[in-house]
């Protein structure tokens, strides 16, 4: 009998004791590798500045929603994935992408643009209740620049619908302080070094298909007249008075 609880203690003094449970650090290395969080995003896509259906019945809320989370998405998207491909281009604002267009890829051009022509599109507009009115600052700029408020209208609609393919339609102020209206191709903007006419956009509107086609189809000419309806002339007029400001200060 003695023999056998010798053996069992010598047996039991060659097995190392186990731990009833890990300590914090070892359960910690056992686990799987955390994701490493991936960098935060150069753009975001803001949200719009008012409910889908606001714009209506000028612009539908199903336009709406597919132009602003869908078309306007694929810009960011876009514009985000070229420049984490590019360390030059980390770390610029959106403006400094879009006044140097020229020098960049197609890629950073065209969703660059992209992205800040609609993020300005959307807060150039409102619900109809709520257009307000023009300052007489910017109103007797109009006048003198066209004419009249119908005029100028007028050449707005006639810079949108003579735009071939897709583009936009500006009113703008020149570096020389002067109302003007011109129209660019495809996610071009007047803020651009590649601009025919240059300048500060105070508005702008959307004359791609996928702006209007589900209520006009064809009718590009319908939605530019329409779409003075929706205009944020309280929005134009602080941009006109920025505008101004900042050209009165290089003189």
């Amino acid at each position: 009998m003695k023999s056998f609880f010798v053996a069992a203690a010598t047996l039991a003094a060659a097995i190392p004791l186990m731990p009833a449970y890990a300590s914090a650090s070892e359960a910690a290395s056992q686990q799987a590798p955390a994701k490493v969080s991936e960098a935060k995003a150069a753009f975001d896509l803001a949200p719009l500045p008012y409910a889908v259906d606001a714009l209506a019945p000028v612009i539908d809320s199903q336009t709406m929603t597919i132009h602003h989370g869908k078309h306007h998405r694929a810009y960011v998207d876009a514009l985000n994935k070229a420049v984490a491909a590019e360390p030059a281009l980390q770390g610029l604002s959106l403006e400094q992408l879009v006044a140097n267009a020229g020098t960049y890829a197609p890629t950073v051009r065209n969703n660059a643009g992209g992205h800040w022509n609609h993020s300005f599109f959307w807060n150039s507009m409102i619900s109809p209740s709520k257009t307000g009115a023009q300052s007489p600052e910017l109103l007797a700029a109009i006048t003198k620049g066209f004419g009249s408020m119908d005029a100028m209208k007028a050449a707005f609609k006639q810079a949108g619908t003579g735009r071939f393919g897709s583009g936009w339609v500006w009113l703008l102020v020149k570096p020389d302080g002067a109302l003007a209206i011109s129209s660019t191709p495809n996610q071009d903007n007047p803020l651009m070094d590649v601009a025919e006419v240059k300048g500060q956009p105070i508005l702008g509107n959307d004359v791609w298909e996928h702006a209007y086609y589900l209520n006009y189809q064809n009718r590009r000419a319908d939605y530019l007249d329409a779409w003075w309806q929706v205009v944020n002339w309280d929005k134009v007029s602080q941009r006109y008075g920025a505008a101004v400001t900042n050209h009165d200060k290089r003189q």
